[in-house]
Parts: structure tokens; C-alpha cells; sequence
């Protein structure tokens, strides 16, 4: 069962004008037949992948006489602080864990609920906690975030990131650690591989180039030097949350997380961990193409089967014979074998929509996801849903697509607020801004990382043109163009374009006459 939390957001602008015209909502409210209360599960399951949703401050501030329950069943929430609006739809903020009663004293008609959801009850507008409690609701948002793609449920030696304990759990086993294999391609795995030092680390990956979530093989080339770079240089600043943790108290089996899904990790979680193995090198990164794990076998198992596994590779000389007895062996579908202290699986996320399903007539996207329209409504009446959780549905705008990333779950959240306030009071509402344009901004291989619109061509088809500059070592800058009009762009680097790029995009200008 997935633990729920809505955590708060940063004031804007709307929320301090909101609070001004609080007086106002009163009157309209005392129009209304009936209280208005809210109802708002929420998990942030997840990196990437943020619940850091703001439906509490926003509805708080619209309806100052109505009671606002957030659940979680974790005592702290998820902030978003530092909140700085780069641009149009660029935006950075940092995250930090806060205690529940700290936003129940900023906004009294908030009550935080701490517990897991049991059951939904649509039909009878009902949600069953696992304390065994009920609660009856007059509009529902679901926030439930997504939960790790394991690649093996149940096996000890794998282990997923996705929240602050298993976070913690990596650390601890990363500690005893000499060699670990990665599995995935995404966000988590870049920054990982990156990070992680003293530990021999075996990268699969199912596609040719890494990054292929946010990069072409281009960018992937670009990047790939850092990983063989003997010296760190010293990281970006990081203002963003910290961990601490005690020591492991068992060694040989790896330290597990709690089989709750916690409070999702924020952007660059990994800052105040030490990510060190037993060794005193720095980056020993091997990457397999094109392969994905086929089986994995315990030590015993493997010792039945007497088959032979290989030694972490040298250059361009083939593998040898490993002698090393390890606890678990990654078998891989291009036939090699590799020893291991334990398997981190980074294969992406599923929305996390199992505690609501049952008895429930949900419509559901191909993604898993729950669908909802422009309005963040669900199949539903009177049940919202934003975040992870949710599968856009509405006809997109040419430039924006649906990623289970922070900043769009933020934004989500932020708008779902405003739908339900809208519909409670029996308003219209436009679509938000940031639903215009694709950008998301974050940080790889300690190099600011900026992607916008269809920045890796995605549904154009084959009508369209790269543009590229590259400096090695400074800066990489893609442009996808078709019909001479600008679609997205990758910059990694300090390139001080994203602002332009978006404007272009944006406006979508004939760009023919100007060449590259």
C-alpha cells in the first residue's frame, strides 16, 4: 500500500493574491448549500519524480473556512522552497522534508492525516484509511505518485530508488560494497554512475547510447568523458535536501528498505549521501549496450550451475574468468555474467494507482496512468488527479508531452488546485501556461542540463533537421527544426540560450531565412 502525502509548495504571486481576496470567497461561500471540504491522498514515490503538489496552500488560501485534509502516511511532507522562475516554463527550486504540524500551523483549516489509504469508495464518496478510519468527500484529488519498475520483485539483492529510505538503504550497502550493476537508462542510473565512487560499477542499459531519456547519442558522447575522469571537479552548489544516516547494522545481506513507499526523493537526492565503495579509486564505470538482464542467480545457485562469470573489463582487452565468489550474478541477454555485492534497478516508474482502483471505474491510459482531461478531472465525478498518478488525456499542445519528472508534477498540482477551487465556486478556468511548452532543467554529470519541447524529435516523423554545436569539454547545443521553425532543443552546458530557444519555440517563427 502506497504511503500518502501531499506536501506544500512555494507562495506565488496567485497564492498572495488569493490570500487578499480571502474575504471576498467568504461571502461567495456563504452563497453555497453546502461546505466545500477537500479531500487530497498524495504519495511522492519517486526522483525524478516529485509530489511536491501545492493543492494544499492553493485551496487553503481560496477556501479559508473549508477543511482541507492532506493524507500521508509519513510524519513529514515534502516542500518546495526556493522557488525562482527562470523563464516562462523554466523553473528551479530546491526540496526539503518539514514536519507535518508546520503547514497545519501556517493554515488552520488544514489537517494532515497520517495514514496509508485502505479503499476508495467512489460511489459513496468515500476513502477508508488503514488506521480504519473512513472520511466522506466533496472533491477528490489523488496524488499518488509512481512506484519503482523493479526488474525482480521479492529478491534481496535488488533494490530500487524511490524515496528517502531505500536512499538510505543504497548508502549503507554502497559502504561494504566493491562492484554493483546498475540496470536502467533514465535519470536515476545518469546520476548514479556518476556519483558513485570506490565501487566497480557494471552499467546495462537496453538501448546504444546512454541518456536516451534526455539525450541522442550525440549528447551521450559528450558526456561519456566524465565518467572516466580520475578527479571530480568540485560539484554545482546544491542547496537541496540532506540525508543522514547511521551506520549499517548487518553486513553480507543487503540493508533493505521499508516495504512502505516513502516521501519521493527530491532533484540531486543524492547530494549528502557518501556514495563510496570499499575501493580508493574514483569512477570504474563499464557500460553493456544493447542488453538487459536475463536472470539472476544467487551464490548457491550459480555454484550448481557451474558457469563462469567474468572480471570487471580492462580497456579493450577481452574479460577474463572471474574467481571472486559474489552474493548475487546478473546474467545479461548478450550472454556475459557478471559477479555483484548487489543490483540497483533504475528501469523507470508505474503510476501508483493500485490503492484506487478496485470497485472503482477509472479510465486508464496505456501508461498505467489515470486519465484526466484539460481540467485535471478523472473518469470520475468529483475526483481529481495530478502528479505521476495521472496520464494527460486533452490534445497537447505541439511543443509539450506528459514526463513523470518534478517540475511537471509541481505544475500539475499547482493546476488542480486551481480546477477544483474553479469548479467549487462554478467558474471557468484556462489551461495553465506551463502545459504550452516542454522545459525541464536539472543537472548530469555536474553539467546544467536544459530540454525543451520536442527536444529529441519526439512525433515529428522524418521531416525534420539537427542542428548542432559542440565544444568539448564546455558546451553541446541541439536544435530540432522542421519547417524551418524551431521544435526543441537540448543545452547542456552554461550556454545562456534557453531563454531565446524558448521564445523561438514559443513563437514558433520562421527561422528559414536566417540559416544556422
Amino acid at each position: 500500500m502506497g504511503h500518502l502525502l501531499l506536501p506544500p509548495a512555494p507562495l506565488r504571486p496567485e497564492e498572495m493574491e488569493h490570500s487578499t481576496n480571502a474575504s471576498r470567497r467568504k461571502e461567495q461561500l456563504a452563497e453555497l448549500p453546502e461546505p466545500l471540504p477537500f479531500l487530497q491522498p498524495g504519495a511522492a514515490i519517486r526522483r525524478r519524480q516529485l509530489l511536491s503538489l501545492p493543492e494544499g496552500r492553493e485551496l487553503a488560501a481560496e477556501f479559508p473556512s473549508e477543511d482541507i485534509f492532506l493524507m500521508t502516511a509519513s510524519p513529514v511532507i515534502k516542500a518546495v522552497t526556493n522557488f525562482k522562475q527562470v523563464s516562462k516554463t523554466l523553473e528551479e527550486f530546491d526540496v526539503e522534508e518539514q514536519p507535518s504540524f508546520l503547514l497545519e500551523k501556517r493554515y488552520p483549516n488544514i489537517r494532515v492525516i497520517q495514514s496509508g489509504v485502505k479503499q476508495m469508495k467512489s460511489d459513496e464518496h468515500k476513502i477508508y484509511t488503514e488506521d480504519g478510519k473512513e472520511y466522506i468527500y466533496e472533491k477528490l484529488c489523488l496524488c499518488a505518485g509512481a512506484k519503482p519498475k523493479l526488474i525482480v520483485e521479492g529478491n534481496p539483492y535488488v533494490l530500487g530508488i524511490r524515496d528517502t529510505d531505500s536512499a538510505q538503504a543504497f548508502q549503507k550497502n554502497l559502504a561494504q560494497a566493491e562492484r554493483i550493476v546498475v540496470v536502467g537508462n533514465g535519470g536515476i542510473a545518469l546520476e548514479l554512475v556518476y556519483e558513485i565512487q570506490g565501487c566497480e560499477v557494471i552499467w546495462a542499459i537496453k538501448d546504444k547510447a546512454i541518456g536516451n531519456t534526455f539525450f541522442d547519442a550525440g549528447a551521450a558522447e559528450f558526456l561519456l568523458p566524465k565518467l572516466t575522469t580520475e578527479r571530480r571537479e568540485t560539484p554545482i552548489e546544491c542547496k537541496r535536501t540532506k540525508y543522514t544516516l547511521e551506520g549499517s547494522k548487518e553486513k553480507g545481506r543487503p540493508t533493505e528498505a521499508s516495504d512502505k513507499l516513502g516521501s519521493a526523493l527530491g532533484p540531486d537526492w543524492h547530494e549528502g549521501l557518501h556514495l563510496k565503495g570499499t575501493k580508493e579509486f574514483s569512477h570504474k564505470v563499464h557500460i553493456e549496450i544493447l542488453c538487459e538482464v536475463k536472470t539472476i542467480h544467487l551464490q548457491q545457485e550459480f555454484i550448481q550451475l557451474q558457469r563462469t562469470s567474468v572480471t570487471f573489463p580492462k580497456g579493450e582487452k577481452n574479460a577474463e574468468a572471474d574467481e571472486v565468489l559474489w552474493p548475487v550474478y546478473v546474467e545479461l541477454t548478450n550472454g556475459k555474467i557478471y559477479g555483484c555485492n548487489f543490483i540497483v534497478s533504475a528501469t523507470g516508474v508505474v503510476p501508483n494507482v493500485e490503492p484506487f482502483l478496485d470497485g472503482n471505474n477509472f479510465a486508464v491510459g496505456e501508461d498505467g496512468g489515470l486519465k484526466v482531461d484539460k481540467h485535471m478531472h478523472t473518469s470520475l465525478t468529483d475526483v481529481y488527479a495530478a502528479g505521476d498518478i495521472c496520464t494527460a488525456a486533452w490534445e497537447p499542445s505541439p511543443v509539450w508531452h506528459q514526463m513523470r519528472l518534478w517540475t511537471q508534477a509541481r505544475q500539475m498540482g499547482w493546476y488542480a488546485a486551481k480546477c477544483m477551487a474553479a469548479d467549487a465556486l462554478g467558474e471557468s478556468i484556462d489551461m495553465d501556461f506551463s502545459f504550452e511548452l516542454f522545459a525541464h532543467i536539472t543537472k548530469f554529470f555536474n553539467y546544467k542540463v536544459v530540454v525543451l519541447g520536442k527536444y529529441n524529435a519526439q512525433g515529428l516523423g522524418s521531416d525534420h533537421e539537427l542542428i548542432l554545436r559542440c565544444t568539448k569539454g564546455h558546451e553541446y547545443v541541439k536544435v530540432v527544426m522542421q519547417n524551418g521553425r524551431m521544435m526543441g532543443a537540448v543545452l547542456i552546458g552554461e550556454t545562456d540560450l534557453e531563454e531565446t530557444f524558448e521564445n523561438l519555440i514559443l513563437n514558433q517563427m520562421d527561422l528559414s531565412a536566417y540559416g544556422e
